[in-house]
């Protein structure tokens, strides 16, 4: 009896004050930026960029982020408050957000999305490792979930008010200043997410601060883990950004509906995946705590190459766009979810934020390594050759990431 009222707290405590503070702030940053990306590269088309614009722009934004992931996991765990620092980089992606209006050219986009998305790599695992110190490890399917869930929901609510202020004003021939707009408004958000973290999330008083290098840091993740991230990085080369499908849906719709219905279309498409992004983050993170996190998250790769596969073969109409966008969304929900849940439990908390960042610097790598040559091939040749390779890399790591979590 004694054990399982135990258990009966753990399962209440798990939802604190902390574990929904840091909920919040993904909400509003995702809130904010997502706004602009939706429109994004609808925007980078009024200014004349072509896909491999895109495509360019998102890879090296990625693998700068990249970077500062490690860096922000290292000093995550020499440092006993995470949470300024993680404050002052949700700033810097809210104000990058209104700098795109400023931009006469695709290349000033470039500049203020790499910075915006330096400091998105900064702060990613400083959150993460906030988030696992504040739940135990039976919870952390359900933790992470939720803060999966309130990600995508700021997701949703920030291209369903691009979509809105689109139509209200009708953007047309003032498509331009719109868009602009938008990208001004969603600097609030970013702010208030900085904010909810600095004020709402409370550190762990007694966490013991590590004094180890960078070198040493990284050299102390388990082997287990850097196999892991083996199989990751596998299935992140062909894990594409899903803005590329608001160009793919918009470029396939156009020729019957004309360029302004098919924008508007493209981005509610854009806007479903992000619905089912949301719904199915904490289902997913509660049934892995029950049946398993390798199994939930085989099955999210497997669908990730169901999606290519769509893409390669399927014609592109509204219902299949549909499926696709919907697919794409499940993906993200489980795959955001689990492997980080998975990462908090294969590391140890000495060396756990520097775990996050590695973790979500080879994402950024694959998102790298993806966006610039699905957009590349998609210049050069056709999307089908873009979609094709997505297919054959995320194929792989599916198989990949089943070996190397044989026995978690």
């Amino acid at each position: 009896m004694p054990h399982k009222q135990a258990k009966e707290q753990t399962e209440t405590r798990w939802l604190t004050r902390d574990v929904i503070g840091l909920a919040l702030n993904r909400f509003l940053s995702d809130f904010g930026h997502e706004a602009g990306t939706a429109v994004l590269p609808l925007f980078l088309t009024l200014l004349g960029a072509p896909p491999f614009a895109l495509g360019l722009i998102e890879a090296v934004s990625d693998g700068l982020s990249s970077a500062f992931k490690l860096i922000g996991g290292w000093i995550g765990d020499r440092v006993q408050d995470r949470r300024g620092w993680a404050a002052i980089a949700y700033a810097v992606t809210g104000i990058t957000t209104g700098m795109y209006a400023l931009a006469s050219a695709w290349l000033g986009v470039l500049a203020a999305r790499a910075l915006g998305w330096a400091g998105r790599g900064f702060r990613s695992p400083l959150h993460d490792a906030l988030l696992a110190d504040a739940v135990p490890s039976s919870a952390r399917g359900r933790a992470f979930g939720l803060d999966e869930a309130a990600d995508t929901l700021g997701a949703i609510g920030g291209p369903a008010v691009a979509l809105l202020v689109v139509t209200s004003l009708a953007a047309g021939e003032n498509a331009l200043g719109v868009y602009q707009l938008i990208f001004a408004l969603g600097m609030l958000p970013g702010l208030l997410a900085a904010a909810s973290i600095l004020f709402l999330v409370r550190e762990r008083a007694e966490r013991t601060v590590s004094k180890r290098s960078f070198g040493a840091a990284l050299r102390a993740l388990p082997l287990r883990f850097r196999r892991y991230l083996i199989g990751i990085a596998i299935f992140g080369a062909g894990d594409f950004s899903h803005t590329l499908l608001i160009l793919y849906a918009a470029t396939a719709l156009t020729p019957n509906m004309g360029a302004e219905a098919a924008n508007g279309l493209a981005i509610l498409l854009y806007t479903i995946h992000n619905i089912f992004y949301a719904v199915g983050a904490y289902p997913f993170g509660w049934l892995a705590d029950r049946i398993g996190k390798r199994t939930m998250l085989i099955a999210a790769y497997a669908l990730a190459v169901l999606m290519n596969l769509l893409l390669v073969s399927a014609p592109s109409g509204v219902a299949t766009l549909a499926l696709i966008f919907i697919i794409g969304g499940v993906v993200y929900a489980a795959q955001q979810a689990l492997e980080r849940a998975i990462a908090a439990d294969l590391v140890e908390e000495s060396v756990r934020s520097t775990g996050f960042g590695a973790l979500a610097a080879v994402n950024g790598a694959g998102d790298f390594i993806s966006s610039l040559v699905v957009g590349a091939l998609w210049t050069l040749f056709s999307p089908s050759a873009a979609f094709g390779y997505s297919l054959l890399m995320t194929a792989l790591g599916a198989v990949a990431i089943g070996y190397a979590l044989r026995r978690v």
